[in-house]
């Protein structure tokens, strides 16, 4: 006799904020290294390209994570999963607060990229124990506090870091996820676990794609040293072509791969991963680029800020981000994707030229850097609705895990050649890049992303409803 599960459990107020608190709190420890990186390189004596390597190590284990914490959380329920995933981010972030070098902070940031994974479960836990209705505002007020989060995190990292040390400005908010972590645990019912698609975890896909990515991170910031250890850098070169030809081939013959090659061959597909990477490496420039700037001396032509005003400079910039997903919702449903996209583009291409000829004002950086995340948030979430609406349903789990691999991709690359650039640009004798590295650098951002302008013509208009 078969016997039909119990529904599950119709969770109450105070189980839906403390998912909320969760949400706040990671957020707010996924950003306190971008407004405290040159803080960091100072204490740390980090190159501006380890710097660089140290501000996007988050997000890569966050890409890797997030497609086996959504298969796990199908298979044996989300609370479940989302529990053990808070606990590596929380030894994550102790490892952080008391790292003594770069290579154990670097591991503690590599341990809170599975933080990354939490949102997608919090929606999980959200749809199945709330009725339709309410999940969709639950899901959107969860969605709202992981960047409330964010801006908080911005703007506290500074103070905290200058006035206590780097180790509490870690610390505070590990120890406040420990506690939404509890509170989740307690006030969470369990959910039931979904049937599993029986292809398993892809786990040779997994490894290589993390060895690629790594082995690709290492390249970049080795690069600048190319002439002092050629050989050390040709090996890393051939190690990742290795890597890459090994994950092809892998993806392509697993029954249930991580990352859907195939996928690629549909031109809605390349071409939304081909803009995703660009626009994203364009914007991951800026992002690293403008607190580096804020922060050289005074006495040259920067501005000498600390990590408490660098965190104020860029909360326009995290406020903008913030307004640019509903802005594209809108824009999408009533002019399609393919023009917001475009305008986008045109944003992001003028913000960076302009960056690149006008940084004299404090104000230059403030604005550019705001219309930047803006043209971003425009265009992802663009090319993100296009591809949902343009793919079976059944496939749009395959086409957000490319979209996510390829929008990590341009954010490592575009910071690790930032980095490169003002590693290159150091003159002998000092600790302080040339000017004309960040000018450089802004103008290679600035022509990437025009480079993606004729794909875009080739776009499909996507949604206007």
């Amino acid at each position: 006799m078969t016997t039909t599960p119990a529904p599950p459990t119709r969770v109450g107020k105070a189980a839906v904020r403390a998912l909320g608190l969760l949400a706040v709190t990671t957020g707010a420890l996924e950003s306190v290294v971008t407004p405290t990186l040159p803080l960091l390189q100072r204490e740390l004596d980090m190159t501006p390209a380890e710097g660089a390597l140290l501000s996007i190590v988050l997000l890569i284990t966050g890409a890797l994570v997030t497609p086996v914490a959504g298969k796990l959380g199908d298979r044996y329920g989300g609370k479940r999963v989302m529990v053990r995933l808070m606990t590596v981010v929380s030894a994550g972030g102790l490892v952080s607060a008391l790292a003594p070098n770069l290579p154990v902070l670097l591991l503690g940031q590599i341990l809170q990229g599975a933080m990354v994974g939490a949102l997608p479960l919090s929606f999980i836990l959200v749809r199945t124990h709330l009725p339709a209705g309410e999940s969709k505002v639950a899901i959107g007020v969860v969605s709202g506090l992981f960047v409330g989060g964010g801006m908080a995190g911005t703007l506290a990292a500074g103070p905290v870091a200058e006035q206590l040390s780097r180790h509490w400005m870690f610390a505070l908010p590990t120890l406040a996820v420990i506690g939404a972590t509890l509170l989740v645990n307690r006030l969470m019912p369990r959910d039931p676990p979904g049937r599993s698609d029986g292809g398993g975890i892809d786990r040779p896909g997994l490894l290589l794609l993390s060895g690629t990515l790594i082995t690709l991170m290492l390249v970049l910031a080795l690069a600048p040293d190319i002439a002092a250890q050629p050989l050390v850098l040709g090996a890393l070169v051939v190690l990742l072509a290795a890597f890459v030809t090994g994950w092809v081939a892998v993806e392509r013959r697993a029954a249930s791969p991580m990352v859907d090659l195939r996928m690629l061959a549909r031109p809605v597909m390349w071409k939304s991963c081909v803009l995703t990477f660009v626009i994203c490496l364009g914007t991951s420039m800026a992002v690293y680029l403008v607190p580096q700037l804020f922060a050289v001396s005074g006495d040259t032509y920067g501005f000498g800020a600390g990590a408490t005003a660098i965190g104020f400079f860029l909360l326009p910039g995290a406020v903008a981000a913030a307004l640019a997903g509903p802005v594209s919702g809108i824009g999408v449903r009533r002019l399609g994707s393919r023009t917001v996209v475009t305008a986008g583009i045109l944003l992001m291409v003028g913000a960076l030229l302009a960056l690149s000829a006008v940084h004299t004002q404090i104000w230059h950086l403030v604005v550019g850097k705001a219309l930047i995340a803006l043209a971003n948030g425009l265009c992802v979430t663009a090319l993100v609705t296009g591809i949902a609406t343009s793919v079976d349903r059944r496939d749009t789990g395959i086409a957000t895990s490319l979209v996510l691999v390829t929008r990590v991709l341009g954010y490592a690359v575009g910071a690790q050649i930032g980095g490169a650039l003002l590693t290159a640009g150091i003159p002998a004798g000092s600790d302080v890049p040339a000017e004309s590295a960040f000018i450089t650098g802004f103008l290679i951002a600035g022509a990437v992303t025009a480079l993606s302008l004729p794909v875009v013509r080739t776009l499909g208009k996507g949604v206007k409803e």
